[in-house]
């Protein structure tokens, strides 16, 4: 047994046994002259003959044996057997060679090319395997396949019934019909006194394979007559629609199943049904249910209401999640965040079925959840999902690979089928779209509300074009000529830096939020219209004693303004967001499903996923839109989904000449790629560049109509002002807020009539700046006879606040240091709404590092959005107001008589 380390070779050739040099791959583009397998086998072959494995013989033999392969930067440890020099000769125990479909991986090449190295263990691999004992393996090269390497000493009497059995003109093959007579022929062999080794990947797959055929053959005798079956219609102590019924049945017969119904068809239910199937007939007596944290009460009250069964709901700290999973109970019930962390725990207790909710969650397979998931086996399990893509195929991928890691094949592959390139390489669109869902068909299920639509009410979506005030677009303006400016930038240049994609982002968050009010931006302020169009819309709709409605907003201070509105008017109401602590949740949802004084329910995007209240409301209302078509229908699939009995209304609230607007056409988009890939729709989606691409494109077709808007205005036109165009339009316009004396200025012009000629143009935002904050006068140039001071010093001036500016944009020290730990420069900053230094206050956050509370009064200012991108402290505190907040220091800045927008 020997052990030995490999060496890196450097990155501008390819080790060979030679040391010959070969031409490089790129990672991102494929050669034309190769084709797609050969340019995969060979990156592998060029990435792992460039590492630093270390790894050691396990066998006697110096080529055809076992190797333990350790990686030093994972520190993971692989086996390797190396049986020849061709593809699927050798196997690996990693994850890319069972799902890559080459028959290769880095971890085999790596260990060929140190074989390799000697030219008598070279000659010894060309010659081929030859040992005495025979071998049945797993072929991973295309399509799983078993099959058998017969030794030096196989008896001649077995000859004839191994050639009956393998395929031997297809490398003695084994066909899937044959699995059966698979166990005599084994013991036949061993019987004879021949060594057979039979690898566990083989046979796992051979049980699995008969495993299925038993279950569904099981499953025909015990319901003969399908979802019409009486056993069936009374599995639980509610009745089942048909089409619930022919889901149950259909994740129990697949095993591994993913049930992507839109949403509102009762997918909780037909999984709970599913796993009473399984239960009593195939022995599944541990089951985990993964869903967000907001659903995991749900789930405990929709078990115990549907079935007999009991449910224990995983949370608190380590030691008592430990003691839960210790307990011998039917179903535990966890959430996504916690999976990385009670990993062991859940492998150790060993569950019959995994049920994962809102499996969204996972698109992305490098999270920790998705990567955490992926590891749990078990022999059943049930994906539940209403949108399994939403923006690009990859995520589809991710999502099916825990249902079944082979069904799509490998990735490379999927997207060269899939993906339509320009000469660059760039993604222009996709193709062939209807094929991947005749690929899954075996193990998804996905009906639509249009095929049970006798059973669902009808539904009608509205949108309302809000204007928006002078106010708000002062603060629109800028963050649009901020866009232009990036997107003009990378018009002529192609390319985009990291700080430029986050200053877009966060100018584009700031556009989104002015145009709900500016109390989003500076806390103060209460310029819009959208809060109280709401305000007149609800007068109408709760006129009628026994209408409820949901109003869904992405943040937190619209509700705050809207909840002053119904304060007013004395409506009870219940605020949801993802500061609401989950044993308290169920309490609000109950509490507007049942007290009939509670008219209201408000809510950030965590309450879009998977709450019931199409018994209570009927009116669904979006302050804004989300960029994602799925958050949208998440939000309306809460009213409009099975169980509701009125007519559904949807109504949209879009500010006019804004960004949403352009985001209309961007939802468009995205909800054809969804419908192209699951629902039967185009089977071809245009992109006209990388995604991007087409996202800039986007933008600036939003920002220019709000340009040439603003370029009309400038040459005199008779354009009237948006408060008149709102008044001309809606005669709801005197419900603006008239705090100050500007929005007295606006309504007074919003009253007047349309023939009256416009009023002058206010001054623009920064001119009101200049005259209400003037800047101090420059500090005087150093004097002395230092050398350094008789030098030309450029002027410095003190930190003074400027409205329309954050602090750690006029003090970048007092958050860009904090990563690099330098506390000097961070007692330097200045905190500039209180003149003082940041190391003298006590509620700076960047030096006390407290923990955020996630609460209404101590976080609204709390770090997240353009702070969690670059890694700025309090990054990923809350849980879900994600915009971008105006301040590092939360109370101090709640003291200041500085009012600070964003910009």
């Amino acid at each position: 047994m020997t052990k030995t380390s490999g060496q890196a070779t450097p990155k501008g050739r390819k080790a060979t046994s030679r040391g010959t040099s070969e031409p490089r791959l790129s990672r991102q583009r494929k050669p034309a002259d190769l084709p797609t397998d050969a340019w995969q086998r060979g990156l592998r072959r060029q990435f792992g003959r460039e590492q630093a494995f270390a790894f050691e013989n396990l066998g006697d033999h110096p080529v055809f044996s076992g190797f333990a392969v350790f990686n030093p930067e994972s520190r993971r440890r692989y086996r390797v057997v190396i049986r020849g020099a061709q593809p699927g000769d050798n196997r690996c125990s990693c994850p890319d060679f069972a799902t890559n479909d080459l028959g290769t991986c880095k971890h085999i090449e790596f260990t060929l090319a140190r074989i390799t190295a000697k030219a008598a263990d070279k000659r010894a691999l060309e010659q081929g395997f030859r040992e005495s004992f025979s071998e049945l393996f797993l072929d991973y090269a295309g399509q799983r396949r078993v099959r058998l390497r017969i030794g030096g000493d196989f008896p001649a009497e077995l000859q004839a019934q191994a050639s009956a059995l393998f395929d031997s003109s297809s490398g003695w093959q084994l066909s899937a019909q044959r699995f059966a007579d698979l166990p005599a022929f084994i013991d036949q062999v061993r019987s004879s006194g021949h060594e057979l080794r039979c690898q566990d990947d083989a046979l796992a797959y051979v049980a699995e394979v008969r495993d299925g055929e038993a279950r569904r053959k099981a499953l025909a005798l015990i319901y003969p007559s399908g979802a019409d079956t009486p056993a069936l219609q009374s599995l639980l102590k509610v009745g089942l629609y048909p089409y619930q019924r022919e889901g149950a049945l259909f994740a129990a017969r697949a095993g591994r199943a993913l049930i992507g119904d839109e949403m509102g068809l009762g997918k909780t239910v037909q999984a709970i049904a599913a796993m009473e199937i399984l239960a009593r007939h195939f022995a599944a007596e541990r089951v985990l249910v993964v869903c967000p944290t907001s659903l995991k009460h749900q789930w405990e009250r929709e078990i115990v209401r549907f079935s007999e069964r009991q449910a224990t709901v995983i949370g608190g700290l380590r030691a008592v999640r430990q003691a839960r999973y210790a307990q011998n109970d039917f179903c535990k019930i966890t959430n996504y965040e916690t999976l990385g962390r009670d990993l062991d725990l859940i492998q150790a207790w060993a569950p019959d079925l995994v049920i994962v909710d809102e499996a969204q969650r996972i698109k992305n397979w490098n999270t920790i959840a998705a990567r955490a998931l992926k590891q749990v086996d078990s022999p059943y399990a049930l994906v539940l999902t209403g949108t399994p893509l939403e923006n690009r195929l990859e995520e589809l991928i991710s999502i099916v690979q825990f249902v079944d890691q082979h069904r799509l094949g490998p990735t490379w592959r999927l997207l060269d089928e899939h993906q339509e390139r320009d000469e660059r390489g760039r993604v222009i669109g996709y193709r062939k779209l209807q094929q991947i869902g005749e690929t899954l068909a075996p193990i998804m299920l996905r009906r639509r509300k249009a095929a049970v639509l006798e059973q669902l009410p009808e539904r009608v979506d509205n949108t309302l074009f809000v204007p928006m005030t002078p106010q708000q677009a002062d603060h629109h303006e800028e963050n649009r000529a901020q866009v232009a400016r990036i997107v003009h930038r990378w018009r002529h240049t192609g390319f985009l830096s990291e700080k430029d994609q986050l200053r877009m982002r966060c100018a584009l968050q700031n556009m989104r939020m002015s145009c709900n009010s500016t109390f989003l931006l500076d806390h103060e302020t209460d310029h819009g219209y959208k809060a109280d169009e709401l305000a007149a819309l609800l007068d109408d709709i709760l006129d009628d004693p026994q209408a409820k409605v949901v109003v869904f907003s992405q943040w937190l201070r619209s509700h705050e303004l809207i909840v002053r509105r119904l304060d007013e008017r004395g409506w009870g109401h219940v605020l949801f967001h993802g500061g609401v602590p989950s044993d308290k949740r169920g309490a609000l949802i109950d509490r507007f499903n049942n007290d009939p004084d509670c008219r209201v329910f408000l809510s950030t995007d965590a309450g879009g996923v998977g709450l019931n209240l199409q018994h209570a409301a009927a009116v669904i209302v979006n302050m804004d839109l989300p960029w994602n078509p799925a958050v949208l229908e998440q939000r309306i699939g809460r009213v409009h989904r099975l169980g509701q009995t009125r007519g559904v209304q949807v109504i949209n609230f879009v500010a006019r000449g804004t960004i949403e607007e352009g985001m209309l056409s961007v939802l468009a988009f995205k909800q054809s790629l969804f419908a192209g890939v699951l629902d039967g729709g185009e089977s071809e989606v245009v992109l006209n560049g990388t995604r991007l691409s087409k996202f800039m494109e986007t933008v600036e077709k939003a920002t220019s109509a709000v340009e040439n808007q603003a370029a009309s205005e400038d040459d005199g036109q008779d354009t009237p002002p948006l408060a008149a165009t709102n008044a001309a339009e809606d005669d709801d316009a005197d419900n603006a807020d008239t705090s100050d004396e500007s929005d007295q200025a606006d309504e007074s012009a919003a009253s007047a009539p349309a023939s009256e000629p416009p009023p002058a143009r206010q001054a623009s935002r920064r001119q009101r700046q200049a005259k209400a904050w003037p800047r101090p006068k420059p500090r005087p140039p150093p004097t002395g006879k230092s050398r350094r001071s008789r030098q030309p010093q450029p002027q410095r001036r003190p930190p003074v606040p400027i409205p329309g500016r954050r602090c750690w944009q006029l003090a970048p020290r007092c958050s860009a240091n904090w990563p690099q730990r330098r506390k000097a420069s961070v007692n330097r900053a200045w905190c500039i709404p209180t003149r003082r230094p940041a190391s003298a206050i006590s509620d700076c956050r960047y030096r006390t590092r407290r923990p955020c509370t996630d609460s209404p009064k101590d976080c609204w200012r709390c770090l997240a959005g353009p702070n969690r991108v670059a890694g700025r402290p309090g990054a990923g505190r809350t849980k879900a107001r994600l915009e971008p907040y105006n301040a590092c220091f939360p109370s101090a800045l709640a003291r200041s008589r500085w009012p600070l927008s964003s910009r």
